[in-house]
């Protein structure tokens, strides 16, 4: 098996990019900044939810699956970087993974949110990403395999949006995760959704984002072992085998001092199995 890498990404208001888009009083918290950015959005008709640009990344949370030496299976997750990682750090970790693995990129609409949001947050942050960028112009010996396969084409499939596909590329035929994971049997969400994040920030809870943001990846990767099943990749007795596999690797990830969280995540299987 090649190696896939599935990402998910968490952000808040950018209140320091606001602050300098706009005309806000110093002595405004970062909490009121984006209140009143928010309060100005509703003014002018539109939504309070920010443009790509203005969402800040927290949290990057990632499913390494690969074979090792002498052909042992892997499987990986966890967030990136630390808790007391900048943006930018954890920005560029997440493309260093790219550069060391030239994986399979899986997400559930990562062309439509994730990657927007990463690339203008990498700007932002004077990241480099260039393996991710690669489109067959570079001296490398592989480089020419990008030309006509890379990870920046929306019809390539070294990244795999696996909502945008499923939906044939048709927005208003566009699923949620948490809906079609619970239909397949899977978890689903567990402890928040996006729209809870900010509030829990605020609240100090950046840790809980971080676990939050893994289940949400782990649900994505078995939404591609279910897709691989769909398309012949898989045998059903390879899915059954892949999903076995993952649950084991979960219970061990339960037994570490902050692996509640997959404790309560291997409890919402229902009939996926079957």
């Amino acid at each position: 098996m090649k190696t896939i890498l599935v990402f998910d990404i968490e952000t808040i208001p950018d209140a320091s990019g606001l602050r300098r888009l706009g005309n806000y009083d110093a002595h405004l918290s970062d909490q009121q900044v984006v209140e009143v950015a928010k309060q100005e959005r509703l003014e002018k008709g539109q939504n309070d939810f920010f443009p790509l640009y203005l969402q800040k990344i927290v949290a990057i949370s990632c499913v390494i699956r690969r074979t090792i030496k002498d052909g042992i299976p892997q499987f990986k997750v966890g967030t990136i970087g630390k808790i007391d990682s900048t943006e930018g750090e954890i920005i560029q970790e997440f493309y260093q993974l790219i550069d060391r693995y030239t994986p399979q990129l899986v997400s559930w609409n990562g062309s439509g949110f994730d990657l927007p949001v990463l690339n203008y947050r990498a700007l932002v942050n004077q990241v480099t990403a260039s393996r991710f960028w690669e489109m067959g112009e570079s001296q490398d010996y592989d480089s020419k395999e990008f030309k006509y396969n890379n990870y920046i084409a929306r019809y390539h499939l070294r990244h795999l949006d696996l909502m945008d596909l499923l939906a044939f590329y048709q927005s208003k035929a566009n699923a949620p995760l948490d809906s079609l994971a619970k239909l397949c049997g899977f978890p689903g969400k567990m402890g928040m959704d996006g729209s809870q994040v900010w509030p829990a920030y605020l609240d100090g809870k950046l840790p809980e984002i971080r676990r939050y943001c893994e289940t949400d990846v782990a649900n994505t990767y078995l939404m591609y072992c279910r897709f691989q099943l769909l398309r012949g990749a898989f045998s059903k007795e390879e899915y059954l085998l892949e999903l076995e596999f993952v649950k084991k690797n979960l219970l061990q990830e339960a037994s570490n001092p902050d692996g509640s969280h997959w404790q309560e995540y291997l409890s919402g299987f229902t009939n996926a199995l079957s």
